[in-house]
């Protein structure tokens, strides 16, 4: 399929495959299905309705609102208009949502929700840009935005228009060029304000193709699709190559309902972050760990069959008689289960937006399970490289995909260069010029290297490197990759620059956590006590010694401190795709940081 914009990709997509369920979403308990012809008809009158508002080419619309259908359709109207989506997580608190509608100069912004409307409302005054506010959801008392204009009220406008002049959105999108700006998609601002990432066109729509020629994906797939579209993973995956490719979409109710979506759907691909997959491996060992000493010397002789017989399927080789036959009952037995428990029928996952412990990837391919992990930015529309389920190796990133060039810098900085890197920071011309390079070059601020087979590997932020005193550098992200493996770690943040040794902050599985205390007679009822207990400390730097065999002497984290909450959202602590933001956990908790250096 050739296409140059996004638009020609919608369209011929529903040419190509005429899917009824091109789009499922759940609603009032049932999964209801959307057409690939009800799609485009819907974004259509959308942008028709969208134009009478007075949005035009180049123009800005923000979208605040969580994953729902509505968002492929305005998405798509916005591609038919040559505006730029500005799309906000549904997650940033009323300051951050004002900052990025400002920032950007945003003509329109579309609501979902109550909750989202009151975050609009609260703010609604400092937006000197917005000339209409749309809201997907009808607000009981007409809700907080009283000039509001409902998104249905805005499709009605568009059909009406479409009736008098038919073929009106056909030469509105044809009119969009490779180079029309597809979005601005603002980056998770780990430090500082986040920044506008400029995306055409041309850019998604290369980063579509090159994916489309090494993913074996098509139009026997279904997707369940549950990462936020203000992410540009998501979005270039289940908005743009799904489709290109005839992938079927089913649209996850929440990332909370995600265990219980995949049994429903039953999907045959699926993107998700390492902290999903950390998850499950987590509750695959406290399970193993809860029964019987049979059942878990089933378990753990049915994995290490599956790691034999998973060195033959990395190969390419055809396993032995007798490793086949172990495989078959191993998987009978036990991993059977474990696929069930993911709908049964899924062919392959995909990682991205955070680095992959290799244990856990391990792990799930010895059960028959495959993750492949890519890599990308925002600003790269944003693959790089990715694994294939024909051709991996576990603990990289994959090798690059087609039109892309990768460089190692001098100081191991990775460099890509190719149509998918941004047009720029919006209206940021210095900062621009700080990561792309003369030659084109745009510079990741991820350090790694490429193998002789071409596959490339991260091995941590540039900004993240820790130096000790002694001048060592230690890469904390592989640590604290191996470490999340343990149970009793929901989180952990490797701290030690300019110090003699690393210590770690350490969230821990509260759930677990107060279990193991109640069997070791300690008291539970106050988390700031609990966290504190001198006990709990000791139980828990165990744990991290325990995973920390092969370590470098200089990599061994030689002090905690047991934090007594969780990360989260709200605090500012966790950016929406789950990463944590590492310069606010050691500027907020800094006393407890130095605490632990004290008398060294």
């Amino acid at each position: 399929m050739e296409f140059e914009t996004l638009n020609q990709l919608l369209s011929q997509a529903v040419a190509t495959y005429k899917k009824p369920d091109a789009l499922s979403f759940k609603k009032d308990g049932a999964w209801q299905s959307v057409s690939s012809e009800s799609w485009l008809t819907h974004a259509r009158h959308i942008a028709l309705g969208l134009n009478e508002l007075g949005v035009e080419s180049g123009d800005r619309v923000a979208l605040l609102s969580e994953n729902r259908v509505e968002w492929f359709f305005i998405d798509a109207a916005l591609q038919i208009l040559g505006a730029a989506n500005v799309p906000l997580y549904a997650t940033l608190l009323p300051p951050q949502v004002a900052f990025i509608v400002e920032d950007s100069g945003a003509k329109v912004v579309i609501a979902s929700d109550a909750i989202q409307q009151a975050k609009l409302a609260e703010v609604r005054a400092q937006l000197s840009s917005v000339t209409h506010v749309v809201t997907m959801d009808a607000v009981a008392g007409g809700g907080p935005l009283k000039d509001a204009v409902p998104l249905s009220k805005v499709e009605e406008t568009g059909r009406a228009a479409a009736e008098k002049d038919p073929g009106r959105a056909e030469r509105l999108a044809a009119a969009v060029t490779p180079e029309t700006v597809a979005s601005i998609v603002y980056t998770s601002g780990t430090t500082g304000d986040p920044k506008g990432v400029v995306l055409t066109h041309h850019n998604l729509v290369s980063n579509v193709q090159a994916s489309q020629q090494v993913l074996p994906i098509g139009k026997t797939d279904i997707a369940l699709s549950a990462l936020p579209y203000s992410h540009v993973f998501e979005r270039m995956v289940a908005h743009y190559l799904y489709p290109a490719a005839g992938v079927s979409v089913a649209i996850a109710e929440s990332l909370e309902a995600v265990a219980t979506n995949l049994g429903e759907i039953r999907p045959t691909v699926m993107t998700m972050v390492p902290r999903f997959y950390e998850k499950l491996y987590a509750r695959v060992k406290e399970s193993v760990a809860q029964g019987s000493s049979t059942k878990q010397k089933i378990f753990h002789w049915a994995i290490a069959a599956g790691e034999v017989h998973g060195r033959y399927r990395l190969s390419g080789e055809p396993a032995p008689f007798g490793v086949e036959l172990k495989y078959k009952l191993a998987h009978k037995l036990v991993f059977a289960k474990l696929q069930g428990r993911i709908g049964g029928r899924l062919r392959f996952f995909v990682s991205g937006a955070a680095p992959l412990a290799k244990e856990i990837a391990d792990f799930f391919w010895a059960a028959g399970i495959t993750i492949v992990e890519g890599y990308g930015l925002t600003e790269t529309s944003p693959v790089i490289s990715v694994n294939l389920p024909s051709k991996l190796k576990f603990g990289t990133v994959g090798t690059v995909i087609p039109g892309v060039e990768v460089k190692i810098a001098p100081d191991g900085e990775i460099c890509a260069r190719g149509p998918n890197i941004m047009k720029g920071y919006y209206n940021k011309p210095e900062a621009t010029r700080e990561v792309i390079d003369e030659d084109g070059f745009f510079h990741t601020g991820d350090v790694g290297e490429l193998d002789t087979d071409g596959f490339l590997k991260i091995t941590d932020r540039k900004k993240d490197i820790i130096v000790t005193a002694g001048g060592k550098n230690v890469a904390p992200q592989p640590i604290e990759g191996r470490l999340k493996t343990n149970a009793y770690i929901a989180e952990i943040v490797v701290v030690g620059n300019a110090r003699s040794f690393p210590s770690a902050l350490v969230v821990p599985d509260f759930e677990k956590l107060k279990a193991w205390c109640v069997s070791e007679s300690i008291p539970t009822g106050n988390a700031d006590e609990l966290a504190r207990h001198p006990r709990v400390t000791a139980f828990m730097l165990a744990q991290i010694d325990s995973l920390s065999g092969g370590f470098a002497p200089y990599e061994r984290i030689k002090r905690i401190t047991v934090l007594a909450k969780e990360f989260t959202l709200e605090d500012g602590e966790l950016t929406p795709t789950m990463k944590v933001r590492r310069r606010v956990i050691e500027s907020r908790y800094k006393n407890l940081i130095d605490e632990m250096y004290q008398g060294s």
